[in-house]
């Protein structure tokens, strides 16, 4: 399909059913966006960035964690400023409570959003995200970047806005308790 095709039938406003349609509609691309109703087109995650995501999944399920309240790549409502919606799908979720089956699920009981930093998706990620999902109220946010290290930075929410808690290669992390870290 060329831009020029997606641009005539793409919406004014692109609502969380429009995003469905688009990412059932194109298995090639990931569809998300912000509560200010701009757009994002992002390609799926490689072999590497599956294998971060599938490594977590596996720590915290080990650790105590419930299966059913883990979830890759799902989507989530991010409220907005002035009544808007958006729609992220972080790499990974972890929620205190099971969560009923849908798209795009509510972030109240979210207790950390991780998102894998991939080429192209710096600004999205590290910026954008961390704001929206601070603006949430989601307590914890990990970026795991794919360097050599496989660093991960825990961000915990301090009123308003996220800080470093800690910064340290994956492999380390995984080594600890996600008790540790507030996610039992």
């Amino acid at each position: 399909m060329t831009s020029e095709a997606v641009g005539r039938h793409m919406p004014p406003v692109v609502a969380l059913d429009d995003l469905t349609a688009m990412m059932a509609a194109d298995e090639h691309h990931r569809y998300e966006v912000s509560p200010e109703a701009v757009v994002s087109i992002l390609p799926p995650p490689g072999y590497a960035h599956a294998i971060i995501a599938t490594r977590l999944t596996v720590w915290l399920a080990q650790g105590g964690v419930p299966a059913n309240r883990i979830a890759q790549a799902v989507g989530l409502r991010i409220p907005g400023r002035n009544g808007g919606v958006g729609g992220r799908i972080p790499d990974l979720v972890v929620w205190s409570t099971v969560q009923a089956d849908g798209v795009w699920l509510p972030v109240g009981d979210v207790l950390l959003a991780v998102e894998i930093i991939s080429p192209g998706s710096e600004g999205i990620d590290t910026a954008t995200k961390s704001s929206e999902y601070a603006a949430a109220g989601i307590p914890q946010y990990w970026m795991v970047d794919q360097d050599q290290a496989q660093t991960v930075t825990m961000h915990h929410l301090t009123g308003d806005h996220y800080v470093v808690r800690a910064t340290m290669p994956l492999t380390w992390l995984l080594k600890a308790s996600p008790a540790e870290h507030d996610l039992g």
